[in-house]
């Protein structure tokens, strides 16, 4: 391993390290946090030879540039964008080597989707809480990449001539972020059974992201049913992608910041499949919702994890073919 600094020239609206959140923490109130697309987080690290929940930068917006006093493989995901390694186009969803002295730049296009994702081959030096690097401005905890970030490495560089750009054509399953409305799909809750009519509403209508969306939740403009008793609801722990109908008019899918219901009903829950799109989905987007049965749901997921299991076993077999064993670095 050696030490490698990567000078920020650029960074983005908000550039913070993440990955991909903590681990039984909720009990105690502390959110799960990480990655809002944590698919593009664990494909960019995948791609670089780290674990899936290694320390990469997150890039909300604007560009983000650095330069390495050393060689380093990075990977770039999420949205797309123009990525380029001193001025020349790099691919994105691939390894990419980053000569030292050298920039690399990923221009974001919010137009597309709202994160990118970029994973470098090491252990990027990050401030942790509970074991996570990802940021919690609600428990004082807030990431910044400064001037310099630090970088434990165990890459070298590759040696072989014919392993140019694009370094490998591995089986990556890009995220796709399509024009016009993004179709989430949705499990049906308890809380819809006390709303007559709110199936047929939400999978009929429109809803469009607002910017008073954040990392607690989406909140959708569109049409919702409220029920029609005074019946209280406790409130209780609520998974990922919940489709909740607070008193306004509005529906919040709730993100990765989540806490607790606070008394509102839960229609229901978007299928794990669907939350790298809703993590991607910013101001403006347009979002149609689709009903699914639950079998359906964990079917789609672990499509997604086998296509992912593939990617590690494709791309551990480049590494070892170049005389890596593994992971570059390890969990």
């Amino acid at each position: 391993m050696r030490t490698v600094g990567l000078d920020i020239t650029r960074t983005g609206w908000v550039t913070t390290f993440q990955d991909l959140g903590r681990h039984d923490t909720e009990r105690r109130g502390v959110p799960t946090g990480g990655a809002a697309d944590q698919h593009s987080a664990a494909v960019a690290n995948v791609l670089v030879g780290n674990p899936r929940g290694a320390t990469l930068i997150e890039n909300l917006g604007g560009d983000l540039a650095f330069v390495p006093d050393a060689d380093v493989l990075v990977a770039v995901t999420g949205a797309p964008c123009r990525v380029t390694v001193a001025g020349a186009p790099a691919d994105t969803w691939s390894p990419v080597l980053v000569p030292a002295g050298q920039e690399i730049r990923v221009r974001a296009d919010l137009a597309l989707g709202a994160r990118n994702y970029l994973a470098v081959s090491g252990v990027l030096a990050a401030k942790t809480l509970l074991g996570s690097a990802a940021p919690d401005p609600r428990m004082g905890f807030t990431q910044e990449l400064g001037q310099r970030v630090l970088l434990e490495s165990g890459f070298r560089g590759f040696g072989h001539s014919h392993f140019t750009p694009p370094l490998f054509r591995l089986p990556v399953p890009v995220l796709r972020c399509p024009e016009g409305p993004w179709v989430i799909d949705v499990v049906e809750s308890y809380g819809a059974r006390s709303i007559p009519g709110v199936r047929e509403l939400i999978a009929q209508s429109p809803y469009t992201v607002t910017t008073r969306s954040n990392h607690v939740g989406l909140r959708l403009d569109g049409p919702v049913l409220h029920p029609d008793t005074d019946a209280e609801i406790v409130s209780h722990g609520v998974p990922v992608g919940a489709l909740q109908i607070p008193h306004a008019d509005e529906l919040i899918v709730l993100g990765r910041y989540r806490s607790l219901t606070a008394g509102y009903p839960i229609v229901g829950v978007a299928s794990r499949a669907s939350l790298p799109l809703l993590g991607q989905a910013g101001p403006g987007r347009e979002l149609r919702f689709r009903w699914v049965d639950r079998e359906t749901s964990v079917r789609r997921s672990a499509e997604r994890e086998s296509e992912l299991r593939a990617l590690e076993r494709a791309t551990g077999e480049a590494f070892g073919a170049l005389g890596f064993s593994g992971h570059l670095i390890h969990p």
